[in-house]
């Protein structure tokens, strides 16, 4: 974006770009004293006070008598440049109006509130006289932070109980109350404070990385290595050397579970935590790291997707750890990827990027085949620790009875290593107990009431769950279509279902089920990993979240119990997803000194992806992939947009559907195809009936352009809404 002035004097006329859902950017005079380009304001909208930011100079096309003044500059860093122009084009690439992108860069609450002195409060040194369990469960949670502070409304929120629960404490010494400054800056990281002995390849990858940094400019690295090769502890090398540049650094995980102990390891190599940005941070939290970003008072921060958005004053390095996870795209609101934004980011600030993958996308690997990424691989474990080996359990020679899934094979491996005092983990990609539950008297499945999906049973909520839209019901005694009783029956497994089966085999075993539905809060998913990681259960039974960058040191059996479940389905990317989760899960066995084994269940050995995935032939996948991919004309080496029309009347949506496949000269003149309209594979969710468009277009189609064109003769009235989803990962 071009940026004229960068001070605008008291009365000049500004563009102010606030985060309501209008369509420009409004005119407004400069406050008393005046204001910078980028400078966060208050600005009366109507009846409302709103936020906004100085975007520029005003345009002048609206009665210039009728201009009202922004009422006070917030105290807080104006944007700067680099944030602006980030902005503006990841909206164009991804279709966003400005106002939703703003609304990304601004997710603290109390940004112009004035520096002021607050209560906060600590675990004390005492005791109190009585414990109750609103005691209890106080000072549970002020443990469970680990020594940060929380305001009094935090504390009482986070135990469940009244503030003068929180305050008795006090008086008796148990909990400390505190005055702090709102905003401080985060303990300053050392990166000479305890560096690692590096492995050869280690120590190789690491120098490359340092010297890219130190370049002060922008590249992208793949960093790929086996799981356990230590690719944490070489890219920690690379921003040890950010630090020491004085520049800061930015790593996003996947998971929110990941952050505690990744945490730990960055407290071990620079001597003092980072900043948090995720879900699970207080809401006091989050603004002192967004102000502290700004200031330059964090010279690094750990966080999921959105801290992409941060007011960084200087960011020179951003780490995309495990780059191939599906949980980088975001499928509502704003549709972004994380790992592609990071590059535009770094692009636009001299960054470096390094993307860390054991199991790469094949977007990142097309990139770095082609050169515009550079490539660097990890090939050995770290230590002791060498790759599980794999086999597959060939289910059709299995004598399994109808009701089981943990075949005899699988049973004997586990019971074998439960004997030995080592950890197996069994996995399966289902939440919930039963995926399915069916009348035996007349057929019907339990389907959501609001959309078109079956409701999945999870038994220890008593409960049936819609994995679309949340919906819950009480598990009925009899069908709701034919009211016969008790025959009601689940159909298939869940993690749940696992975990009743593995209780039933292995009675003596202490079971952990890892699930992202069955804990509360992060810090508790936390917390049982990290039980889980010093030998606090035998068998885990678990769902993906299990495969993202867990270290479970005892563990040396994976078994899958349905390696065939990805593979269903028309996504182009299912083989590709399920070689790097079955790849993904296998990686956590071994990972100490023990040797690992991992054991697939399937019902197809002979599939060319259960094959690619037990010989290890990684590079034979990913170039049969990119073949089929390339023939096909599918990205990367192809364009797709996916277009979502949705409506509460079908007749509407299938009308603009239509209307929209009928007019595509502006696609078709820039070579794109229209398919569709088609109802979405979930064509209900949320009571809105849904229905796609996909939009193909060769590689290096000017593609956004010729969408916004073709989109603009269509004006959505009432209940209609459409989404575009540029390069999309989903399909349903």
């Amino acid at each position: 974006m071009a940026l004229t002035s960068s001070y605008f004097d008291e009365g000049a006329l500004i563009g102010v770009l606030t985060t309501q859902p209008l369509d420009r950017v409004l005119d407004y005079r400069a406050p008393e004293g005046g204001c910078h380009l980028g400078a966060f304001v208050e600005v009366p909208l109507g009846p409302r006070k709103v936020l906004g930011v100085v975007w520029g100079p005003g345009q002048g096309d609206y009665d210039i008598s009728k201009v009202r003044s922004v009422i006070r500059v917030l105290d807080a860093a104006p944007m700067r440049e680099e944030l602006m122009s980030f902005l503006t084009r990841a909206g164009d690439y991804t279709l966003t109006p400005m106002p939703a992108m703003l609304r990304l860069a601004t997710r603290a609450p109390g940004l112009g509130d004035p520096p002021s002195m607050r209560k906060i409060y600590r675990l004390g040194d005492c005791a109190p006289d009585r414990m109750t369990d609103a005691r209890t469960r106080v000072l549970d949670v002020l443990r469970e932070m680990g020594g940060l502070s929380l305001t009094l409304k935090e504390v009482a929120e986070a135990a469940g109980v009244t503030t003068s629960v929180v305050k008795g404490l006090v008086k008796q010494g148990a909990v400390r109350e505190e005055d702090s400054p709102r905003d401080m800056p985060f303990p300053t990281l050392d990166p000479t404070y305890a560096g690692k002995d590096l492995t050869a390849d280690q120590s190789t990858a690491s120098a490359t990385l340092r010297a890219a940094v130190a370049t002060r400019s922008y590249g992208t690295t793949l960093l790929k290595g086996v799981t356990g090769s230590g690719k944490t502890e070489v890219y920690l090398e690379a921003v040890a050397e950010c630090l020491s540049q004085g520049r800061q650094a930015l790593v996003l995980l996947p998971e929110i579970a990941l952050t505690a102990e990744f945490l730990t390891r960055v407290d071990a190599r620079f001597g003092a935590k980072p900043a948090e940005w995720h879900s699970g941070v207080t809401i006091t939290e989050r603004r002192r790291v967004w102000k502290m970003t700004a200031q330059g008072g964090a010279q690094l921060v750990v966080g999921a997707r959105s801290a992409l958005f941060l007011p960084f004053r200087d960011l020179g390095l951003i780490v995309v750890d495990e780059e191939h996870d599906t949980s980088y795209k975001q499928e509502d609101g704003v549709l972004y990827n994380a790992r592609d934004m990071a590059v535009l980011r770094a692009s636009i600030c001299g960054a470096q990027v390094i993307l860390a993958s054991a199991t790469p996308s094949l977007e990142s690997w097309a990139n770095a085949d082609a050169g515009k990424y550079t490539k660097l691989e990890l090939t050995s474990r770290f230590g002791a620790a060498v790759m599980p080996d794999m086999r597959a359990i060939d289910m059709r020679n299995e004598q399994l009875p109808s009701s089981s899934w943990i075949s005899p094979t699988l049973q004997r491996a586990v019971q074998q290593r439960l004997d030995n005092g080592e950890q197996a983990l069994l996995f399966i990609n289902r939440r919930g107990y039963a995926p399915v539950t069916i009348c035996r008297a007349c057929g019907h499945q339990i389907g959501c009431d609001h959309c078109d999906a079956r409701m999945v049973e999870h038994r220890f909520l008593k409960r049936l769950v819609c994995h679309q839209c949340g919906e819950t019901k009480p598990m009925p005694n009899t069908c709701p279509s034919c009211e016969a009783e008790d025959k009601l029956a689940a159909v298939g497994p869940g993690v749940e279902r696992l975990a009743e089966e593995a209780q039933t085999l292995f009675p003596d075993a202490r079971l952990a089920v890892l699930s992202s539905d069955m804990f509360g809060s992060a810090r508790a998913l936390k917390a049982e990993i990290e039980t889980i990681a010093s030998g606090g259960a035998d068998l885990i039974i678990g769902t993906q979240l299990v495969a993202k960058g867990h270290n479970f040191p005892l563990l040396t059996l994976v078994g899958v119990i349905d390696a065939d479940l990805g593979l269903q389905g028309s996504d182009l990317r299912a083989a590709e997803r399920t070689f790097q989760l079955m790849r993904q899960v296998a990686g956590r066995a071994g990972r100490a000194d023990k040797p690992g084994q991992a054991l697939m269940q399937t019902y197809q050995p002979e599939h060319p992806v259960i094959r690619a995935i037990l010989s290890g032939d990684e590079q034979d996948f990913w170039t049969a992939e990119a073949g089929e991919r390339r023939a096909a004309g599918v990205p990367p080496y192809g364009r797709l947009a996916g277009i979502i029309l949705s409506s509460t009347d079908v007749q509407e949506v299938f009308d603009l559907g239509n209307a929209l496949a009928r007019n595509d000269g502006p696609l078709r003149r820039v070579g794109a195809q229209v398919f569709g309209p088609a109802p979405a594979p979930i064509a209900r969710v949320r009571g809105r009936h849904r229905v796609r468009l996909l939009v193909k277009a060769p590689k290096g189609t000017a593609l956004q352009p010729a969408l916004a064109e073709w989109i603009k003769p269509f004006r959505l009235k009432g209940e209609l809404r459409m989404a575009i989803d540029i390069d999309p990962q989903s399909f349903y």
